[in-house]
């Protein structure tokens, strides 16, 4: 298999129906279901993230998105929060001259 999988045997056939190798065909069926559902490790040469959002705002655990230039993943309590400006005014100043 393309991901080395160990590819499940499945039993030769009886001649006469045998609940014994129905249960191993059953069994070899849900081993290679479960392979086949498991997404397994992942190699690429080329990987095209496009529309990415700027924040983890929503994201669940392991989401990516991109925070400036960089590409992050989201963790437990480390929020990146959206949109986030500042200002402010203390006084007044005057100014003589």
């Amino acid at each position: 298999m393309s991901r080395g999988l160990v590819q499940p045997l499945f039993p030769n056939a009886p001649p006469d129906y045998n609940a014994e190798y129905m249960a191993e065909v059953v069994r070899a069926f849900s081993v290679f279901l479960q392979q086949v559902n498991n997404p397994g490790p992942w190699q690429a040469s080329a990987l095209t993230l496009p529309n990415l959002q700027t924040d983890n705002y929503n994201l669940p655990i392991g989401g990516i998105f991109q925070h400036g230039d960089q590409l992050r993943i989201t963790v437990p309590n480390m929020p990146y929060p959206r949109g986030s400006a500042a200002a402010g005014a203390v006084g007044s100043v005057t100014v003589t001259t």
